[in-house]
């Protein structure tokens, strides 16, 4: 019997999946238009958007609020994904900050919520292209990359961040270029526990001055 040529054709997509390597991408939406970021995105033949902000708003680039840029990657042919309760990077509960207002990535990685959301992106990544998006361009300070990043790498998926000027580039790349490959051979013949796995900058809000009626 001879098989159909829709079936061939599912046979095909899923042998195509089934090669995909571990691999992940990440993004930052930046203030690009909506039209550009679609550009990136098929550019890199990107299947599934993996929205790891824990709130999916945008203060001035509103197109990128999960509500407007969801519909707007279907028609482009690219799910959209939200594990910003997952794998954000401004968890609520205070058990996550330090007195200075850092989030501690090691409480964060060990947190049953965090590895849910490895998982569930590990599944994806064996059979779509995925891409991790936060809100900055730059993937040096943000914690796609400092926290889900490292997390991935250390499972062995490779990760490549996409530019706003539609390169790619390679961790180790990013590393040589933000001076993380040089701080690691700083620190070669120390004690790398030593070292807090934190975000780069406090993040919670800082208390207002005291007003100058009170006594």
């Amino acid at each position: 019997m001879e098989m159909s040529l829709s079936f061939l054709v599912l046979l095909g997509m899923n042998l195509q999946r089934d090669t995909i390597e571990r691999r992940v991408f990440t993004i930052g939406h930046s203030n690009h238009a909506e039209p550009a970021f679609v550009g990136l995105l098929r550019q890199h033949q990107i299947d599934v958007v993996a929205d790891v902000r824990s709130q999916p708003y945008a203060k001035y680039a509103t197109h990128f609020n999960a509500d407007q840029i969801k519909p707007a990657l279907a028609e482009a042919g690219v799910q959209y994904v939200f594990l910003g309760r997952e794998l954000g990077g401004r968890p609520a509960a205070a058990e996550f900050y330090d007195a200075e207002g850092h989030v501690r990535y090691d409480c964060v990685a060990e947190s049953a919520a965090f590895l849910e959301g490895i998982e569930r992106l590990e599944t994806g990544i064996g059979k779509f292209r995925v891409v991790l998006m936060c809100s900055e361009e730059n993937p040096a300070e943000c914690h796609r990359n400092l926290l889900v990043g490292r997390v991935l790498g250390g499972r062995g998926v490779e990760v490549s961040h996409i530019r706003g000027d539609g390169r790619l580039q390679s961790q180790a790349d990013l590393d040589r270029e933000s001076g993380a490959g040089d701080d690691r051979q700083k620190l070669l013949f120390q004690e790398l526990e030593e070292q807090p796995w934190r975000s780069t900058r406090s993040v919670l809000p800082k208390p207002a001055p005291p007003s100058s009626l009170e006594s």
